[in-house]
């Protein structure tokens, strides 16, 4: 089996392509969005101080907390079993030259940038809720997960991840915050998946967050739909597999000590 060799423990790597990626196009344009996944949480953050001030400290507190147990709760996969996709040498634009310069490209599985805009849209709303604030900042709580979708959507536009990714990190998820994203709130995220969003409102100034900002996706209705239902199937294969499981992590394991080694 191939191993990341460099790294302590010789950890193995996955290739956890899937079919269904070659229906997906290639879109580099998108590469704006993709990179937005840090300063979407940060923006939201600046948002909520500069909105509420040091009524917001409590929360914006936690939510700075949270996202380090979040990452590290990603890392329990990642120190067990690496994984990797098939992408292509685009080095065209100085984004791309970074990506393929710095990012070795070894934890697909659980997507972290769709963990981490998915937690911070779902914790958005919680915070507006703890604050009693949750009818004044609906519009913004909306675009929040439009820029959540956005951003789940440009993995896939960029190559960077496989649509097996995006299962793995919305069970991730599930087990992480499971009072805020449940199955039903997993499966209208998934629902939502290529439907473009409308601009962005109060939180984003960032036009590239839109889809709008690149050149129109289409995918057919027919492989639109093989493509959520292939990720809502493998969700809830997660789900039904913790069920048995003794932690969170062993069904992702296992799925990806079923996939073959890197470059197979």
């Amino acid at each position: 089996m191939h191993r990341a060799a460099f790294l302590p423990g010789r950890i193995p790597v996955s290739q956890v392509d899937h079919p269904l990626d070659d229906k997906i196009p290639f879109f580099p344009s998108w590469i704006t969005i993709y990179l937005d996944f840090v300063k979407f949480w940060i923006r939201m953050l600046s948002y909520m101080l500069r909105k509420f001030g040091r009524k917001s400290y409590v929360q914006v507190g936690k939510f700075i907390d949270s996202m380090g147990d979040l990452y590290a709760f990603a890392a329990e996969v990642y120190s067990r079993n690496l994984s990797t996709t098939r992408r292509p040498f685009y080095i065209k634009t100085p984004r791309f030259f970074l990506i393929h310069l710095v990012d070795p490209h070894l934890m697909c599985i659980p997507s972290l940038h769709v963990m981490v805009v998915v937690h911070s849209y779902t914790m958005f709303a919680k915070m507006a809720i703890m604050m009693g604030e949750v009818d004044n900042l609906m519009e913004q709580i909306i675009e929040m997960k439009h820029g959540a979708l956005a951003i789940s959507q440009a993995i896939l536009f960029v190559k960077q991840h496989s649509v097996n990714c995006i299962p793995a990190a919305l069970y991730a998820m599930t087990c992480f915050t499971p009072d805020i994203f449940p199955p039903e709130e997993a499966e209208n995220f998934v629902e939502n998946l290529f439907i473009d969003p409308p601009s962005p409102l109060g939180i984003s100034k960032n036009k590239h967050v839109h889809p709008s900002a690149s050149p129109a996706i289409k995918l057919s209705d027919e492989d639109q739909f093989l493509i959520k239902e292939h990720i809502l199937s493998l969700y809830y294969r997660f789900l039904q597999e913790r069920k048995t499981a003794k932690t969170w992590k062993e069904p992702l394991l296992n799925f990806l000590k079923s996939m073959p080694p890197a470059g197979k």
